[in-house]
């Protein structure tokens, strides 16, 4: 169940936008995840750090023996002692000082049973008792939680200097799993983008995530999921290791930020249905699984209540304002939310350049869309005008399309070298366009397949730029930073403190609310429709792709349904559920139009 403080977190953006975000917030005791993907962006930024804090640096090499496990590990390690300090500095504080403590409890939600004895203590007269409801206040803060994200699909298996390949361990995502099992850190590990049992297997090599002498884990597992399927698939096999899951985090498989890893249509309110339902299923699937490792290690498991033992149900992808958060807190039971895209505008929570910044807050609706620039072949959530996507244009009009590939992350590509390259270089593009211009006589369909190839970012190095820009690592002249925002953004159009989010998020001030932003399960549908109908018009009429289609179909009718008698029920304060109806309507009849048989011969 969910233990902290607030009921909302702030999820992982790229690989810099929430870099430092524990650093930022963690003494407010909120939770935030960090990228560590790119352990040479992290080494930069924990340089950064060290000379602000004072802290002995020593540089590792990136040729150095397991650097990246030893970049990731000291990263998270001097990571680790900012926030613990920082977090005793602000519980040191005296009480009702106008200090960072009493920020700490303003920012809580009203039904935090913290917030209420912090009013308490205000009225509390008799200075004996006041000093001791105040020293158990202080006892009962707790910090954020530094939580790590980990893409289980970016996990490349490099070779040695005689082109060898590396053993496993030695993978991308293995070297950053061992980094943050080998720190100090007492927190979560995020692990999302999909099942990588080389990666899963990897976690029973740690005791950190295991209950030792009857305490709960050191280290955590959060597993970012899209539907109730994928979570029991994947849960089942981390229980057959003794690995028990501390959060289910659901996250829309389009309506958000970054990399969207769309499902089968199946929509949030669809799976948030059938987590509310079977949620005790896990805990019955799970607990004998994890046990059984338990009795073959010989380990005691401690006894616990049901409760204790059932996972917390996350959400997040697309909220807007406290009534779409009550709606998902209250009707679907999730024990908390994850609000990400907004925070990009919250200098105090996130590291994003100014110029970025600017951009995020005067872009409208139609600026913000589901891109093809991923070198990954996953549709990716961008935003127009970026640093990034003006360096690329001026790289091709000089002729010199495609990224050096300086870090290689995303290199999965085999078409024509023997060893993965990546998609966004320019190796890779000119081969293709070279093969393209002697196989394809079609002049429209061949400009169409370059763009496309031309199109890709490298997000590897890109997606940090912005963060080394805002911390003044480098200057603001590079201008090659990439963006991930989600279309919510588009409701959002200023800088904001974090006052003011947090106050608009937990529904005490309504000053951020749009009343014609449409409800996020809306534009979810209508996501869901928009990509229906790119897939249709790229799959033409091979057979085993159109039934995929049309089960893609039926999945987004499901949530259709669900979203029509949920438009009927009464309106949480600033829910559009009014739109929600209205949207209904309007999908369902283009869905209907889509797969009309006329209109399908004539596309």
């Amino acid at each position: 169940m969910n233990t902290t403080p607030h009921s909302f977190h702030i999820p992982v953006m790229g690989l810099g936008f929430t870099i430092d975000s524990p650093i930022r917030v963690a003494h407010l005791g909120i939770n935030s995840v960090v990228s560590v993907v790119d352990d040479l962006l992290l080494e930069r930024i924990r340089k950064h750090y060290s000379e602000l804090y004072e802290i002995p640096f020593k540089r590792i090499g990136r040729t150095a023996i397991d650097g990246r496990t030893r970049r990731v590990k000291e990263f998270l390690n001097m990571m680790n002692q900012i926030v613990s300090d920082k977090f005793e500095e602000v519980k040191s504080q005296p009480i009702f000082s106008d200090s960072e403590k009493d920020r700490y409890f303003d920012l809580l939600p009203s039904v935090s049973d913290l917030k209420k004895r912090y009013k308490e203590l205000y009225f509390t007269t008799d200075e004996l008792i006041r000093t001791k409801l105040g020293e158990e206040l202080t006892n009962l803060m707790k910090p954020g939680e530094i939580q790590v994200n980990i893409m289980s699909k970016v996990d490349l298996l490099r070779n040695d200097e005689d082109g060898v390949p590396f053993s496993a361990e030695h993978s991308d995502a293995n070297t950053a799993l061992r980094g943050f099992a080998e720190s100090d850190v007492d927190g979560s590990l995020v692990l999302s983008a999909g099942f990588n049992p080389r990666l899963y297997g990897y976690l029973a090599e740690f005791e950190d995530f295991y209950r030792l002498s009857g305490k709960r884990p050191k280290k955590r597992i959060i597993l970012k999921v899209s539907d109730y399927r994928s979570a029991l698939i994947q849960g089942k096999f981390l229980a057959k290791k003794g690995i028990e899951i501390t959060e289910f985090r659901i996250e829309s498989g389009i309506n958000c930020g970054g990399h969207a890893f769309a499902s089968e249509g199946v929509m949030l309110p669809t799976v948030l249905e059938e987590f509310a339902e079977k949620k005790h299923e896990l805990v019955e699937t799970f607990d004998p699984l994890v046990q059984s490792y338990y009795e073959e290690k010989g380990w005691s498991f401690p006894e616990m209540t049901f409760e204790e033992r059932t996972p917390a149900i996350t959400v997040q992808g697309g909220i807007g304002n406290n009534g779409e958060m009550q709606r998902l807190l209250d009707y679907y039971g999730v024990d908390s939310t994850g609000w990400g895209s907004p925070f990009l505008l919250v200098p105090e929570a996130t590291c994003v350049d100014e110029k970025t910044m600017s951009l995020l807050g005067d872009a409208g609706e139609s600026q913000f869309y589901l891109s093809n620039v991923s070198p990954l072949g996953v549709p990716f959530n961008n935003v127009r005008g970026s640093g990034s996507e003006i360096n690329k244009r001026e790289l091709i009009e000089k002729g010199k399309p495609g990224s050096k590939c300086p870090k290689g992350f995303l290199s999965t590509n085999t078409e024509f070298t023997e060893n993965p390259i990546c998609t966004a270089s320019a190796q890779y593009q000119i081969m293709k366009i070279d093969q393209l211009k002697t196989s394809m006589t079609d002049e429209e369909k061949l400009n169409q397949q370059i763009n496309e190839i031309l199109d890709k970012d490298c997000l590897c190095n890109n997606l940090g730029f912005s963060a080394l820009i805002r911390l003044g690592i480098v200057p603001e002249k590079t201008g090659k930073q990439a963006i991930c925002p989600g279309p919510n953004l588009a409701w959002f159009n200023r800088t904001y403190s974090m006052e003011e989010m947090v106050d608009h998020i937990y529904g005490r001030s309504t000053e951020l609310d749009r009343p014609e932003r449409p409800h996020m399960f809306a534009k979810e549908m209508s996501m869901y429709v928009e990509y229906l109908e790119k897939m249709m018009a790229l799959t033409g009429d091979d057979p085993k792709e159109r039934r995929k289609l049309n089960k893609m179909k039926a999945n987004i009718e499901q949530g259709m349904d669900r979203c029509y008698e949920l438009s009927l029920k009464q309106a949480y304060p600033g829910e559009n559920l009014e739109s929600l109806g209205r949207i209904v309507y309007e999908q369902r009849k283009r869905l209907e139009e889509l797969f009309q048989p006329e209109v399908r011969a004539e596309a």
